[in-house]
């Protein structure tokens, strides 16, 4: 199975770094590092979908002795997270290119297993789940952090408005699911359980992402590589040039005296392997 089909251009993995990391990926980032068990010295880390590096520095720096691997699809991604590594001496965390499940890691291998923001629907996260139980060892942690259901509510009423002026009665159906596909606390904590995983926790925060305009939040980098195909993977794929071309202009028009805030329901669950 491909555990992440968005492919990264050098300059796209550039941007993330700089620009996504920041105002968007760290939010998860943040909640995954505030649920992570720091273990005694030993731990080792597999970052699973890992794209530039982050959150890898800041793990290490928090549990000292740890190492962590990281894998991603993207040679762009990797590159630049090596590159990024090669600043630090003696530096604990190594990068691997790998697209498929189940990963060249070694079974049993780690204690701690995390991902951020995957972009997959309900058959993709198990399969990422059965990865995650595959890889640590008994006791160890998952950690996975994602926008859950209730996100992007905004555009997916947009979406839905468009379906409606075009009478496109397939693609609101599309939209329909894809809010539906996008997991609560419960779902969650369920599709962790049947991969095996125990002793689940969900956190969620609650946080809005703000643009000027309906032009910003089409061209934003958050928008363009994780929110976007996001919204398209939980869809089934349906295609979104000519219902994008419509939110940004309804977003000019509705929000005319003020920012566009979009609403994020921040999750991150951590379960562990039955010892």
């Amino acid at each position: 199975m491909v555990f992440d089909s968005l492919p990264l251009s050098p300059e796209d993995a550039a941007v993330l770094e700089t620009f996504v990391v920041p105002r968007y990926l760290s939010l998860f980032g943040e909640l995954a590092l505030d649920m992570l068990l720091k273990s005694g010295g030993g731990a080792r880390i597999a970052h699973l979908g890992c794209r530039v590096g982050y959150p890898d520095r800041q793990i290490v720096e928090r549990i000292p002795g740890a190492t962590v691997t990281g894998v991603d699809p993207s040679a762009p991604a990797v590159e630049l997270a090596r590159n990024k590594n090669s600043l630090h001496s003696g530096s604990a965390v190594e990068y691997v290119a790998g697209s498929v499940f189940p990963t060249g890691l070694n079974s049993q291998a780690f204690s701690h297993v995390l991902c951020l923001h995957p972009i997959a629907d309900t058959s993709g996260r198990a399969d990422l789940f059965r990865e995650m139980t595959r890889l640590m060892y008994p006791g160890g942690q998952a950690l996975v952090a994602l926008p859950l259901r209730g996100s992007f509510q905004e555009i997916g009423d947009l979406f839905r408005e468009y379906a409606l002026k075009v009478d496109d009665r397939e693609f609101d159906r599309a939209v329909e699911e894809s809010m539906l596909e996008r997991p609560s606390i419960e779902s969650l904590a369920n599709e962790l359980e049947e991969a095996g995983l125990d002793d689940v926790d969900v956190e969620i925060r609650h946080a809005t992402l703000g643009f000027p305009n309906g032009r910003a939040f089409v061209e934003d980098p958050a928008s363009r590589l994780l929110i976007v195909p996001e919204l398209q993977t939980q869809g089934r794929g349906y295609a979104v040039d000519k219902p994008l071309a419509y939110v940004r202009d309804a977003i000019d028009k509705y929000w005319s005296d003020g920012e566009f805030e979009l609403t994020i329901h921040v999750g991150c669950a951590s379960a562990r392997q039955p010892c």
